[in-house]
């Protein structure tokens, strides 16, 4: 259990600079747009969040098998 938590401090930093750099985008992308095509529920915060969290995902397990 010590590991899971040792490697989301270690990827914490990715996944928030993705959910705010995401949330950025695609907030500009629907402004421009007028809709909310494309987003998970029509939701800017939902859809930059996931992504936060898929790239926290993937940063963990990079740490893990070493490759960072």
């Amino acid at each position: 259990m010590e590991t899971l938590h040792q490697l989301m401090q270690q990827s914490v930093g990715v996944g928030a600079g993705m959910a705010l750099g995401s949330a950025v985008g695609f907030g500009i992308r629907k402004h421009r747009n007028g809709t909310g095509e494309g987003l998970i529920g029509g939701s800017v915060f939902v859809t930059s969040a996931v992504c936060g969290m898929v790239a926290m995902g993937a940063m963990m397990f990079l740490i893990w098998l070493g490759i960072f």
